[in-house]
């Protein structure tokens, strides 16, 4: 039984690929090499049985077991010689020679035809598991025009520079990740994110390489080398996913070569017993042997769990969850606590105005864009960014000036001086709030907003407050994390503790650790109880996802965190999570089914095939067909949506 073989790194900077639909090498040859046996098997059966010819018997079978003992023989070798170790390829080959020399040589065929199946169908379905892959490596054009040194020219993938500027016509894939310098345009970013919605880009705005440019034409700075994009990044992932093993893998690799020793040990012993402890003949003993022989071999056992595993990531893949290895989904099944960082985790990192309390609204909201659109802080950015979706127009103010740690100030036409900040400014400016505008501050402090106080002089002319947008469906995330089975969540900040509790409180969150360092995360990672996740996005969630038993990152984080993660949320959809663990959980309870299924066939079929109850077709039967039935329990994860 072939193991899954490791995929092949890819190649960013050729343009040609396989075509997206055709079998793969290793997989036409195996369903050559299945077909010339069954091909085989069935003339030798012809030859047997109606014609009564012994040469036509004989060179059917003869090409049955050439084509099924070859491929099994040369793996059983490898195995033999260059790993050192005996594997069930050995057994299955061992175990048709035997029935060939006890004048069984159709059940040989059989068996190897079946075997020979079998394997036929856990290439294909690998081959299923790693198809993301190939969907992947298909976004990447096969190049881009590109603007370099004053001259347009027409750059390979593997050409294209940083600094380079593209050159984006409507319908062109983006080849590489960019920033737009010129013109804008929408983009449409499901091949990426899941996001079935265009993309609207602006000058500021980055593109993503695998995208597509769909109604303008844009120019856009190059920010990262073909090989080091999004694109590239998802590609890696992918196959770090697909290499990496769960504990029960490496547990039932592990304990493969032993096991086929010991059958290969018990055929002998089983023999002699047969043949002088019972008095059975030599032929009745030999066959039951190697009926034992057939029946004992694990195959399903080996099996069982990366098939599983594999079709669950290639599920999860599809729905924008990249697991980097199967242990880090048998990890999340068993998951029963999950700490959550806020800042761009569970909130947008993007601050926008929650309210403005003034007598004259539009007025203050004007001249605080007049003061703020001096200002690079992202609090004076949303006062702006406000304005302008209210198509306010900002007071024009002269010689605006930041005030370190209070806000900024700056003269208006009339003379007198403005001013925006936070209590320590208006203090300095010698202004007090009235009843009212207290009110609204500590109303505003309570919720967890920041507050900009706005003024004229000595007097208030407005009080601001300023919050982090969550994300959209969070709550609903939350909830259904829940529903999973993830009963523990608990948000971890390091903002004060009124924002975090207000965070809290909209979201369903009922436990939360506020104003924390990076090293504070790092030592509750080690008193909450576990097994424990953390999902986080930030440079400073980097240590606490290397400590938790797994990390999970969204993709709009930063690079340290993707890295340090176990698991990545493509989509920055953390509602996918919730479907991650269910597909988790499912996958879990296939495995144990698969392993129970495996080992039950051999535990109740190799006895009965050493007291003679089983003839050796049907003992084949029930190897092969136990193989056959945990490749496609595995295979049925395929079909899951998170």
């Amino acid at each position: 039984m072939t193991t899954p073989n490791a995929a092949s790194p890819a190649r960013f900077a050729e343009p040609s690929r396989p075509p997206r639909f055709n079998l793969s090498p290793q997989l036409r040859f195996a369903v050559v090499m299945t077909s010339l046996t069954l091909l085989g098997l069935l003339v030798g059966a012809a030859g047997q049985y109606l014609l009564q010819q012994p040469a036509v018997m004989w060179g059917g079978y003869l090409v049955a077991y050439l084509a099924g003992g070859i491929p099994a023989g040369r793996e059983a070798l490898h195995s033999l010689f260059v790993e050192k170790k005996l594997d069930v390829d050995l057994l299955m080959v061992l175990a048709a020679l035997g029935a060939a020399s006890i004048g069984q040589a159709a059940d040989g065929a059989i068996l190897l035809f079946l075997f020979s199946l079998s394997n036929t169908l856990q290439d294909w379905a690998m081959g299923r598991t790693k198809h993301a892959i190939s969907a992947l490596m298909d976004l990447n054009p096969a190049g881009a025009t590109v603007r370099r040194d004053g001259r347009e020219r027409w750059c390979e993938l593997g050409d294209i520079r940083i600094g380079d500027v593209l050159v984006l016509k409507p319908g062109e894939r983006i080849a590489a990740d960019a920033r737009v310098t010129r013109g804008q345009t929408a983009v449409d970013e499901s091949p990426i994110t899941g996001e079935s919605l265009p993309i609207d880009k602006v000058v500021g705005a980055e593109l993503a390489s695998g995208t597509v440019n769909l109604n303008g034409s844009v120019e856009a700075e190059v920010l990262r080398p073909a090989g080091d994009s999004t694109l590239a990044r998802l590609v890696a992932l992918m196959e770090q996913a697909q290499t990496a093993k769960s504990r029960t893998e490496t547990v039932t690799e592990r304990w493969e070569s032993p096991y086929a020793t010991a059958v290969l040990v018990l055929v002998p012993l089983v023999f002699a017993l047969l043949r002088y402890g019972f008095s059975l003949s030599v032929d009745d003993s030999w066959y039951r042997a190697m009926t034992f022989m057939v029946v004992a071999s694990p195959c399903a056992v080996v099996i069982s769990t990366p098939a599983v595993m594999l079709s669950a990531m290639a599920a999860a893949a599809r729905g924008g969850v990249l697991f980097k290895s199967s242990a880090a989904m048998d990890t999340l099944a068993r998951v029963n606590t999950i700490a959550f960082d806020k800042t761009g985790t569970l909130t947008q990192a993007r601050m926008k105005v929650a309210r403005v309390v003034a007598d004259d609204e539009p007025g203050a909201l004007a001249l605080a864009a007049g003061l703020e659109s001096h200002s690079e802080h992202p609090i004076a950015q949303a006062v702006v960014t406000l304005a302008r979706e209210r198509g306010v127009l900002p007071v024009p103010v002269q010689g605006a000036q930041a005030v370190p740690g209070m806000g900024i100030t700056a003269a208006l036409d009339s003379g007198e001086l403005a001013w925006a900040g936070n209590l320590r400014l208006m203090t300095r400016e010698g202004a007090s709030l009235s009843p009212a505008q207290d009110a609204a501050l500590r109303e505003l402090n309570a919720e967890g907003s920041s507050t900009v106080i706005v003024g004229v002089g000595k007097r208030v002319v407005a009080v601001m407050g300023v919050s982090d947008t969550l994300r959209p469906g969070i709550a609903e995330a939350i909830s259904s994390l829940r529903t999973a089975g993830v009963a523990h969540q608990v948000m971890l900040t390091g903002d004060k503790a009124e924002v975090a509790q207000a965070v809290a409180a909209q979201i369903g969150l009922t436990e939360y650790r506020a104003e924390l360092l990076p090293q504070d995360k790092l030592r509750i990672m080690g008193e909450l109880p576990g097994p424990l996740a953390m999902v986080g996005d930030g440079v400073n969630d980097a240590p606490a996802l290397a400590r938790a038993d797994l990390g999970i990152a969204v993709a709009s984080g930063t690079d340290v965190a993707i890295e340090s993660a176990d698991v990545v949320l493509m989509k920055n959809d953390l509602g996918k999570l919730a479907g991650a663990v269910r597909l988790a959980k499912d996958a879990r309870r296939t495995v144990f089914l698969n392993l129970a299924f495996a080992f039950g066939v051999i535990l109740i079929i190799a006895p009965l095939a050493v007291a003679g109850h089983i003839p050796l077709p049907l003992g084949v039967i029930a190897h092969e067909g136990g193989t056959v039935f945990v490749v496609f329990m595995g295979l049925r994860l395929l079909g899951h949506r998170l």
